[in-house]
């Protein structure tokens, strides 16, 4: 089982704050083969919703109150380590962060900025697309909402 804990910027200590930069990095830098800014200074503004297996970081989503990102609340940066994608670990972490979203926030309204090839799997979780594919980083992205 996956155990999550929800935190705040200044709840991290210099341990775990390395190893969600190091996940986000090797995901969204390294595997995707994409140069961009991880570090794009929203992180202390947000809520981090953080999968640990045996202690390890292996999933990991950010969570925004209504206004900050979007109009909506939000959730991004959804990164599951390659090794433990096989066990339904996206799924896990997306349910925690919706939840945490409704907690924190007290909103069921949640946009993302989805990845094309991933649609499938947040129109499981309930999101569904709207307006047209964009190019964000250079990968095809599109909006969703869930309500």
């Amino acid at each position: 089982m996956l155990d999550i804990k929800v935190k705040s910027f200044k709840e991290f200590n210099i341990d775990e704050l390395y190893n969600v930069l190091q996940l986000r990095s090797q995901i969204f830098v390294v595997e995707q083969d994409c140069v961009y800014q991880d570090l794009d200074g929203k992180d202390d503004k947000a809520i981090h919703v953080i999968g640990y297996k045996n202690n390890t970081v292996v999933a990991y989503t950010r969570i925004f109150k209504p206004g900050y990102y979007f109009d909506q609340a939000s959730i991004g940066r959804v990164a599951v380590h390659e090794a433990y994608r096989k066990f339904g670990y996206g799924k896990i972490i997306m349910q925690a962060s919706i939840k945490a979203v409704e907690e924190h926030f007290n909103e069921n309204e949640i946009k993302i900025s989805a990845q094309k090839y991933l649609i499938k799997f947040y129109t499981a979780l309930g999101f569904k697309a709207i307006g047209n594919e964009y190019l964000e980083d250079g990968i095809p992205h599109i909006a969703m909402i869930r309500k």
